[in-house]
């Protein structure tokens, strides 16, 4: 007997217990899902528009993304140590610099620039925002690089090495 030609009152309690099968289903995927911890791995990320990553960054923290600087994480990656969730691997290397226009060699206008870094070091913690604030935003041709292990010893957090 095949559940097509079995009893009418049978058929609907094999139909209601595989209903209540696939919600219990997808609500168990759905706990998952939502207790799902999300990771970044920084590995070779060169930076990109200021304003466009502070929103990426604000995202990544609503989502309560984990962020992990490894490699190589210049310009406006590093306003990912604005994250509870950031920790920064020993080796990884962070480049530093002010704010300056997308066109090679004009400047922002002073009011600008001097806005733009206060955004941006509101992303650091204390010790990296008091010497970009004082030495690295004045550098826009080129970048100031850290060792993630200097990153740490101004107040970064660290991985735990696996």
């Amino acid at each position: 007997m095949t559940l097509f030609n079995a009893p009418r009152g049978a058929r609907n309690t094999v139909q209601r217990v595989f209903h209540k099968s696939i919600l219990l289903a997808a609500f168990v995927s759905g706990i998952a899902s939502a207790n799902a911890v999300l990771a970044l791995d920084i590995r070779n990320d060169m930076g990109g528009v200021v304003s466009q990553r502070m929103a990426k960054v604000e995202q990544l923290r609503a989502a309560g993304t984990r962020v992990r600087i490894l490699g190589t994480c210049v310009s406006a990656c590093t306003l990912y140590l604005g994250l509870p969730n950031t920790c920064v691997s020993r080796t990884a290397k962070l480049g530093f610099h002010g704010p300056s226009t997308r066109l090679q060699g004009i400047p922002l206008p002073r009011q600008e620039f001097e806005r733009v870094s206060r955004q941006m070091a509101a992303y650091y913690p204390s010790q990296i925002r008091g010497w970009f604030m004082s030495e690295a935003r004045m550098r826009t041709g080129s970048y100031y690089t850290i060792s993630g292990a200097q990153a740490i010893a101004m107040g970064a957090r660290p991985c735990t090495e696996a």
